[in-house]
């Protein structure tokens, strides 16, 4: 029995690593803290590597997309926020996502996921592009929120990370699922969280 755990330790040594740093992220950015980007950004690093082996290109190409948006993010926090009267920088705050905004938000994701579809039927040996493309531009989405500190993105997450969940069920990626469950509830969290900041700065 140990010497199977072992192996299985070591045979996914990579994606472990990853879930565990996909918490520290979502921790982080419960907080609002800034180290959630440069932890996003190496666990996007490590996840490219999984979802590679897995077949799952989408959520691949996803990765890629997170470490350039963990790459803005970091800078819009540092650099995003109003400067206060003697010129220092302020915290970047959380903020409501206007209807019109929504509306835009919902039309780009629907084109998201009708490029990413045709992609994957046609030129990937993807094993569920549906729901691949579904989750993949969701996820562009709602993680472009949260650079931009919209506290809808939450919302978003809670239901990405619950369908990513049986997504890698069927994958067999047991960490994995065990991870985008604590996504999910971490999510919540999140959206109770910066809804307390939203209170306290109104």
């Amino acid at each position: 029995m140990t010497e199977f755990l072992t192996t299985w330790l070591w045979e996914n040594k990579i994606e472990l690593i990853g879930a565990l740093l996909g918490l520290l992220y979502i921790y982080f950015s419960i907080k609002q803290h800034i180290l959630t980007w440069p932890t996003g950004l190496f666990t996007s690093l490590l996840y490219i590597v999984v979802f590679f082996q897995s077949g799952f290109y989408a959520d691949m190409g996803l990765q890629v997309y997170y470490v350039a948006i963990s790459i803005y993010g970091w800078y819009f926090w540092l650099k995003g926020g109003k400067k206060n009267s003697v010129g220092h920088q302020k915290k970047l705050p959380a903020r409501k996502t206007q209807i019109k905004l929504l509306l835009n938000l919902l039309l780009v994701t629907i084109l998201i996921y009708a490029g990413l579809l045709f992609i994957l039927l046609n030129f990937t040996n993807s094993t569920v592009p549906y729901m691949d493309s579904l989750t993949t531009a969701l996820s562009i989405t709602a993680t472009w929120m949260l650079a931009k500190k919209y506290i809808e993105h939450w919302l978003i997450w809670i239901f990405a990370d619950l369908f990513s969940a049986g997504l890698y069920v069927y994958k067999g990626l047991w960490p994995t699922v065990i991870l985008f469950l604590v996504y999910s509830v971490m999510a919540v969290l999140g959206y109770i969280e910066w809804k307390k900041d939203l209170k306290e700065q109104n």
